[in-house]
């Protein structure tokens, strides 16, 4: 859910030759891979001092030791490499709750956002995200597409929570995870108010009630389910 693994990425040494454009890496301990994940990383260390406003190719090249022709023939622009980063990240696994109770799962996973957001390193990479996307329908897209599958990555809990019978059984599971999130997104980014874990266990409590009403069901049951 929230970006913080992001920035668990080792640079690769200066000079490792890239691929061609939009080449994937052959192999995960590829020079491909490396130089991917250098520039990476540069782009997170570069966002998190400057934010997406002060990212540059130029400063990413400089930072990653990766020529800077090279970045902006794989990569093409500041968008490009926001959009890898997220489509790194997106695929990456990151630890999801199993208490064995839905309650303690919900909140764990909305403190997992509140974590991300505050830290003092990661915070200011995931805020710079956010921002590009507003700015940018290219990041936009890429951080559609990371959220989705942190949701879908999540959403485990949830089912968990059906298979024990403590929600109906068409319960959206994804739907779910958004409603315990969304909270802390609006106060984070729209209103500006204070968070705290405080907030965020009321937002995955708000998020429990709504599902054992029945309110976050998905459109269509499960042929022979029940309502619950």
């Amino acid at each position: 859910m929230q970006l913080e693994l992001l920035l668990s990425v080792e640079p690769a040494r200066p000079g490792d030759p890239a691929g061609r454009p939009g080449e994937r890496p052959a192999r995960p301990g590829g020079r491909t891979a490396r130089v991917r994940a250098s520039v990476r990383a540069a782009t997170l260390a570069e966002l998190g001092e400057k934010g997406y406003q002060g990212l540059t190719v130029e400063a990413v090249a400089e930072r990653s030791g990766v020529h800077k022709t090279t970045v902006y023939r794989r990569w093409g622009s500041v968008e490009g490499l926001i959009a890898d980063a997220l489509e790194l990240a997106s695929g990456e696994p990151w630890p999801v709750p199993d208490t064995g109770d839905l309650a303690s799962d919900l909140r764990a996973l909305t403190r997992e956002v509140l974590a991300g957001f505050t830290d003092p390193e990661a915070g200011p990479v995931a805020t710079a995200f956010v921002s590009a996307a507003v700015q940018n329908p290219a990041a936009a897209r890429a951080l559609h597409a990371f959220f989705a599958a942190r949701h879908e990555q999540s959403a485990p809990v949830v089912r968990r929570a059906v298979a024990r019978g403590e929600l109906p059984a068409d319960t959206d599971a994804a739907e779910v995870v958004r409603v315990a999130v969304a909270p802390l997104y609006y106060r984070l980014f729209v209103s500006g108010e204070p968070i705290d874990p405080a907030v965020a266990d009321r937002a995955a409590d708000a998020a429990l009630a709504a599902a054992r009403a029945g309110a976050l069901r998905t459109a269509s049951p499960p042929a022979g389910s029940s309502a619950g």
